[in-house]
């Protein structure tokens, strides 16, 4: 009688739920976290679909570091935006 609780289960029980609970919990921050990183790179044109953004994003930093000049970062631009019209 004196080795169970009251309602009827073990001692043993509780830290093996307590554990998987936080097992679940690890592959859920996971799963969010490889979800979340897909999201922000889509966002940010680097997914699937985003190439002209991520291609213009690339021309604005090489031409705010100086790597080009206002006359080929302007050609450049225009040739990603007639590559790519609807963005």
């Amino acid at each position: 009688m004196g080795c169970c609780n009251a309602m009827g289960m073990g001692v043993g029980l509780w830290p093996l739920s307590l554990l998987v609970g936080i097992l679940l919990i690890g592959v859920l921050v996971v799963v969010l976290m490889r979800n979340g990183a897909v999201i922000i790179d889509r966002l940010n044109g680097l997914g699937s679909g985003g190439n002209g953004r991520h291609a213009r994003g690339i021309l604005q930093e090489r031409y705010a570091r100086g790597e080009t000049s206002t006359e080929e970062y302007r050609e450049r631009l225009h040739t990603l935006r007639e590559d790519n019209p609807t963005r």
